[in-house]
């Protein structure tokens, strides 16, 4: 298995996570158009255009961000950090799988960490407890194990890519 595997079953208990519908979404807009990522938001129940993991989840098509206010809003941030990752080529005609390989899988977990520190009220360690109530699978049992002790990988690539600077900010800039 990989370091980080994306997300787990959307079985998890709904009351675990907070949800699209429990933050401040103007801030999450706001974060959000920064990369060029526009929300669109679905009626309840309905099915999430775009979403590889259904019930819920967020979905992407293009520079869409389909949500519905049951969504997680780890599932916001990391099909959001899927399209800031991603090359050009493949933001190009992006229709619910983001593809990648297990380098940039870890990159998207480690942006979601920094930009839930953007969202009033959700932060760093609610984002790491909600991702292990959603079942992400890390190698070392938790995401903030993970975070904190194996994510240099991640880490490097953002920096690489030029997506992160070298104190961990957020550069707002897109794969190029």
């Amino acid at each position: 298995m990989s370091h980080a595997a994306a997300q787990g079953s959307s079985a998890a208990p709904a009351a675990t996570v907070m949800r699209v519908n429990g933050t401040d979404r103007l801030a999450l807009a706001t974060l959000l158009d920064r990369y060029g990522l526009e929300i669109r938001f679905t009626a309840p129940d309905e099915i999430i255009p775009g979403s590889y993991w259904g019930e819920s989840e967020a979905g992407l098509i293009d520079n869409q961000l389909y949500l519905r206010y049951d969504t997680p809003l780890h599932s916001a941030l990391h099909e959001a950090c899927h399209y800031i990752c991603m090359s050009p080529e493949r933001r190009v005609g992006l229709n619910r799988d983001a593809g990648g390989d297990d380098p940039e899988e870890e990159a998207v977990c480690y942006l979601q960490v920094l930009l839930a520190e953007e969202i009033p009220g959700f932060g760093r360690a609610r984002l790491l407890s909600d991702m292990d109530a959603w079942g992400y699978s890390f190698r070392l049992g938790s995401a903030g194990s993970w975070f904190e002790h194996d994510a240099q990988r991640a880490r490097d690539w953002l920096l690489r890519e030029r997506i992160i600077d070298a104190d961990d900010r957020l550069t707002w800039a897109l794969r190029c």
